[in-house]
């Protein structure tokens, strides 16, 4: 649980969207974000692939970054 995958996306250093696997779907910080986030939202399948993102790439690799030396 204290896992946490972000993605987020960036326009002239402003960031306009992210997914963040604790909320669980995608958050727009602008007008075009919003606008994103809605659309993406609606997706369930894209919702499904950014979660399983969590589990395939940070729980998979957590050993390596975080392993006892």
């Amino acid at each position: 649980k204290d896992i946490q995958f972000i993605r987020s996306y960036y326009y002239n250093k402003l960031e306009f969207l992210r997914f963040d696997s604790n909320v669980g779907k995608y958050v727009g910080y602008t007008e075009l974000g919003v606008k994103n986030a809605e659309r993406l939202n609606n997706i369930p399948s894209e919702i499904a692939s950014q979660m399983a993102l969590r589990e395939g790439y940070c729980l998979h690799n957590v050993g390596i970054w975080y392993g006892n030396p």
